[in-house]
């Protein structure tokens, strides 16, 4: 059964890339989701891959493709965790955080601006959308 929800949602990401994109993504070569990686890892530092993948909503090997990238231009650093050989510690490194901060920080609370403007219940949706998530992790 499909009720457009799924074209909704890639339409609402499409958007995001744009805004991402004129927020100054483009020039520093990060997509929107590259910076929801970056926020991910903020939020959660010190993360493992497969931590990143559950917040993500991805697969693990996803989260390690994803990675590559920011790991090539310097904005994350990614180690073997000295506990446990095979899992893989990734942290925001300075230039990382300050990309975080001067585009997708900005756009976040940009959209939440806007949003609040046009009188959309953003905070609800927001409660809702992490209720949710909460809802199918555990199903």
């Amino acid at each position: 059964m499909d009720d457009g929800l799924g074209d909704l949602l890639h339409r609402v990401v499409a958007l995001l890339g744009d805004a991402a994109r004129k927020q100054g993504g483009e020039e520093g070569g990060l997509t929107y989701s590259q910076l929801r990686l970056l926020g991910s890892v903020e939020d959660v530092e010190p993360a493992t891959q497969h931590r990143l993948a559950q917040v993500l909503g991805v697969s693990d090997p996803a989260v390690s493709r994803a990675l590559r990238p920011l790991e090539e231009k310097g904005l994350v650093r990614i180690t073997q965790d000295p506990q446990h050989a095979r899992r893989r510690l990734v942290e925001l490194t300075p230039a990382g955080r300050t990309a975080y901060h001067t585009i997708g920080k900005p756009l976040a609370d940009a959209l939440r601006r806007a949003l609040q403007a046009e009188d959309f219940p953003y905070d609800r949706y927001l409660a809702d959308t992490l209720r949710l998530a909460e809802i199918l992790e555990s199903s």
